[in-house]
């Protein structure tokens, strides 16, 4: 690998081609794991950041998305019966993200097996805490 005449700097085409990698390997493994429970890697993610109920809006800021693919994974969660929408609490314009039981116990699975053979499980504890930070620190 290149680095670039700064001492102690990796030049970003290095730290983007790195990060552009490991992006891959994630998604190469959503995949993997995604085509295991008959599910598209849109709607593993969709489960993996459904913990608790949201609003369409911060599923597809949490998903990275436009708010039309968040919807539209959304709608097919909700035809699997995995999801469904309910009034929110305190917006009368909008509606929750709730997981059935059904898609809570799939979510469950899904998560579980995403941190099998993780790219990031190659990581210690301290690492992944170091590249979190790093990371959102450098996407501010």
């Amino acid at each position: 690998m290149a680095h670039s005449n700064t001492p102690g700097r990796l030049a970003d085409g290095d730290v983007c081609s790195l990060v552009n990698a490991l992006s891959q390997a994630i998604e190469r493994h959503t995949r993997q794991v995604s085509d295991r429970f008959g599910l598209t890697s849109a709607q593993a993610v969709a489960l993996r950041e459904l913990p608790e109920p949201r609003t369409l809006r911060e599923l597809a800021r949490r998903m990275h998305c436009e708010a039309s693919n968040a919807t539209f994974v959304a709608d097919r969660l909700e035809a699997m019966g995995l999801l469904e929408r309910r009034p929110h609490p305190t917006d009368r314009r909008a509606k929750l993200l709730h997981l059935t039981p059904e898609g809570a116990a799939l979510r469950k699975k899904v998560v579980r097996q995403l941190q099998v053979d993780s790219p990031i499980r190659r990581l210690t504890d301290e690492e992944q805490t170091t590249l979190r930070d790093l990371l959102a620190r450098a996407a501010d």
